[in-house]
């Protein structure tokens, strides 16, 4: 890598101030999280009905119910899995009087609680000026208040230093558990980590924390329990900090050194689909399905306590399906199991031949529920991957072959002669290539159908609009046409704007592109391709994005190779 003047300042600065033995900071002092706002019960004249009679709910009850009344009109509340989850832990915040009387989702109303909070939605569209300007004023005084912390000589900005209220887990995909309430946090839930000579954050009146830890070796500044999945979750620095960009700068780094012997590594695995020892090839054509498919590892988990959600090294005989042909292709691999967040992965691989012979090998003789990989697990393959590069991951492989494509799908795609946005649709479908590699999908917006037909009348309008600028251009007289052209030609643009606008939605609908763009491709690949066309990198990174990336969009230039 050639070391650019660029480079050597953002390296050196953080290089500054990097601590040893895992210490990451000397001084810590911020405010602590801010709470969800206490619950506000509904105005009288909003009734709840059960089995067509009015029914006065307790305040508990009554918060959980209006929980489901906001989202009444949404896809999930149909679901059988989410109804039943929301019922049964509704029923566990109720009186004994109304766990009695309430006995079926079936039967209740909750219309009129529905109504109300679609009208205050709209209320609030429809404040004035003045009112949305004190609303604005009242969470920058927060945002300056909590936003902000001190580590060490920096005032660091802090990424989500509000608590999430509470409200009933949607999860992604045909999560097990969509429909659970998701509990208030309390300050008697919740760590804050300082350093001992800080001003420590003052809990809420009348509360106290958890826990005041002073733990230097870590970055987050609060944590707690959630309730549903039993994970822990922090309140961490912005993705703008020092202490960010530079984990983000070596996560991308190691990413380039896999290129260098990615070569290497996978002439090794092709010999180990040849071993004479069943781990090795088990190993061998994991690793390759790793490499080829991007899957990630996956991990063991608590029988029940999570959703049934599987890895390549915990894939079961069930989620395969071999066939000699299929569709003109030999020796195809069809996977069909849940994934991360529940979202399923599903696809059809034509893979090598001797790879195909080990799957019917690994197969035999086994019962569906068994495991593919019986001779292999997630802390194996990790100890075998630090073996063949220091540092090397799964997720390490599913960055390089996400950031390695984006570079080779930008340059196949890429049209010199092509206008901004046009350009900007080829960036688009090459990060569209790596986000259906990395299987980053999405459920389409609700408002999808409505904003195409909104986006179609415009284009409807502007082809009018074009028409009639075409008919005034022929009729004009000499002196007045070079005007006129002008107009055709600007109407002309904003029309294939548009068209190209449209093209991408579509495209896109079912696509995230978001999560591999922010966590798995090397920005400095997307800069570089901007400064090399011209592109202003705002049309690729909103300002969030940007402050992320700042030092990507500092250090590459235009011929930066990943």
């Amino acid at each position: 890598m050639v070391i650019t003047r660029r480079i050597l300042y953002w390296v050196c600065a953080w290089e500054e101030e990097r601590y040893t033995d895992g210490v990451k900071w000397r001084f810590l002092e911020h405010k602590g999280p801010v709470f969800a706002p206490p619950y506000e019960p509904i105005p009288g004249n909003v009734r709840f009905y059960y089995d067509g009679k009015q029914m006065k709910l307790s305040p508990e009850a009554e918060e959980v119910a209006t929980f489901f009344a906001k989202m009444l009109d949404h896809e999930y509340t149909t679901k059988d899995i989410f109804r039943k989850n929301f019922f049964k832990d509704w029923r566990k915040e109720m009186t004994p009087e109304e766990k009695a009387k309430i006995t079926d989702l079936s039967k209740c109303n909750f219309t009129e609680m529905s109504v109300y909070f679609k009208a205050q939605s709209e209320a609030r569209k429809q404040m004035s000026k003045d009112e949305k300007l004190k609303i604005k004023e009242e969470n920058e005084r927060v945002l300056q208040e909590y936003g902000f912390c001190v580590m060490d000589n920096h005032k660091e900005r802090i990424a989500n230093f509000r608590i999430e209220p509470p409200g009933l887990f949607r999860g992604r995909g045909d999560h097990p558990k969509m429909g659970m309430l998701k509990r208030r946090i309390r300050p008697e839930d919740v760590i804050v980590n300082c350093s001992k000579d800080s001003k420590h954050p003052k809990p809420p009146p009348g509360t106290k924390w958890k826990e005041v830890r002073h733990d230097n070796k870590v970055t987050w500044l609060v944590s707690w329990n959630e309730n549903i999945q039993g994970s822990i979750k922090y309140i961490m620095l912005n993705p703008s900090s020092r202490i960010k960009g530079e984990k983000d700068w070596q996560k991308y780094e190691t990413a380039r050194r896999l290129k260098k012997c990615v070569d290497r590594i996978r002439n090794q695995y092709r010999e180990d689909w040849k071993s004479k020892e069943m781990r090795i090839r088990q190993r061998a054509v994991a690793l390759y399905f790793i490499d080829k498919l991007a899957l990630r590892a996956g991990n063991e988990k608590e029988e029940g306590e999570t959703a049934d959600t599987v890895g390549c090294c915990s894939l079961r005989v069930e989620h395969i399906n071999l066939y000699p042909e299929k569709d003109g292709q030999e020796f195809v691999v069809e996977f069909d199991f849940l994934g991360k967040d529940s979202i399923r992965y599903y696809n059809k691989v034509p893979v090598e031949k001797r790879v195909y012979k080990n799957v019917q090998l690994f197969m035999e003789n086994k019962q569906p529920e068994d495991d593919l990989f019986d001779r292999l697990n997630t802390s194996i393959l990790n100890k075998h991957l630090q073996e063949l590069m220091d540092g090397l991951t799964a997720k390490v492989f599913r960055t390089y072959n996400a950031s390695i494509t984006l570079q080779q799908q930008l340059k196949e795609l890429t049209n010199p002669d092509e206008n901004v946005p046009a350009k900007i649709l080829s960036y688009n479908r090459a990060n569209r290539a790596v986000a259906i590699l990395c299987n980053h999908q999405r459920a389409p917006p609700k408002t999808f159908e409505k904003s195409m037909q909104t986006l179609q009348t415009k284009i409807d309008a502007k082809k009018d609009q074009l028409s009639d600028a075409r008919r005034e251009l022929k009729s004009a007289k000499a002196d007045a046409k070079v005007r006129r052209d002008e107009k055709s030609k600007r109407i002309e643009e904003q029309l294939m704007k548009l068209e190209v606008q449209a093209t991408d939605r579509e495209e896109n609908k079912q696509i995230a592109l978001g999560t591999s763009k922010l966590n798995y491709l090397d920005p400095r690949i997307s800069v570089a391709w901007c400064k090399k066309w011209e592109i202003p990198v705002e049309k690729i990174y909103n300002k969030t994005q940007r402050e992320k990336f700042a030092w990507a969009i500092d250090m590459a230039d235009d011929d930066y190779e990943f």
